[in-house]
């Protein structure tokens, strides 16, 4: 399995991130995980491309984590590739068919199959095997667990989220676990977590995960990275990097 980030951003833009996108791969099988601005331009710098992503899943509807989904519709369609399937929390269908609306000469162009996901509830998307959780966020958000019968290891994406001990249940065994880490400790936040409070719900559940990378970085983060792992690190001893756009993470079996 092999997991490319293609935007590690946040809502607010720091002219070296694009916004949230994951790129996940598994023998054949390949999922989009959110589609924020810029992550088009992430996905044409690898070998799959956007004509090679047929299937996306969302976290959430917020704008930093969907706003690239109709140019990406547009360009496979230009590209030839006319279907596509989309899955994400309730209302999914109606967010994707609400903003083509506006669009006339997209009408009929792509042929759809949604699946909208339930908190706490598995799933199948192609040979992946999906299983979801409600994060806690500023609106319905799901954390998700992909595997595959390719490879023994595990991906867990918190989403957007506070850090809270149920979540870090809910990624142990996982290989890797991309989780939100928005902004630094001086930071007084809600919805999202800083390095010690992620540290701390690390810290309090015993639970075995290989690799933590840290993604949804806003602004305030710039320049003080390594005080965030020096502060993460003072209650959590597991390995923890940054993520970084383009950065390539292989999960070997």
């Amino acid at each position: 399995m092999q997991l490319t980030f293609l935007g590690t951003g946040s809502a607010m833009p720091t002219g070296t991130r694009f916004q949230t996108g994951l790129l996940l791969e598994a023998a054949d099988d390949t999922v989009l995980l959110d589609c924020g601005s810029g992550v088009l331009h992430g996905l044409a710098r690898t070998d799959v491309g956007y004509e090679g992503v047929d299937t996306l899943v969302l976290t959430h509807h917020h704008l930093d984590h969907v706003s690239d989904l109709l140019v990406l519709l547009k360009a496979r369609w230009l590209a030839g590739e006319t279907e596509m399937t989309i899955a994400g929390p309730e209302g999914t269908e109606q967010l994707v068919r609400e903003s083509l609306a506006v669009h006339d000469y997209m009408q009929g162009r792509i042929e759809f199959t949604f699946h909208e996901f339930e908190a706490n509830a598995e799933y199948t998307l192609h040979d992946f095997s999906v299983q979801t959780f409600e994060t806690r966020h500023s609106m319905p958000c799901l954390a998700y667990r992909f595997g595959h019968p390719s490879t023994e290891q595990e991906l867990v994406f918190s989403g957007d989220s506070e850090a809270f001990e149920e979540l870090i249940e809910f990624a142990d065994g996982a290989s890797v676990l991309v989780h939100d880490c928005s902004f630094p400790d001086s930071v007084d936040v809600s919805n999202h977590p800083t390095p010690s409070q992620l540290g701390t719900a690390l810290a309090n559940v015993d639970a075995t995960i290989d690799e933590v990378y840290l993604t949804h970085l806003y602004p305030h983060t710039e320049g003080r990275q390594e005080e965030m792992l020096d502060s993460l690190a003072t209650h959590y001893d597991g390995s923890v990097t940054i993520a970084a756009d383009g950065q390539i993470v292989k999960m070997e079996q």
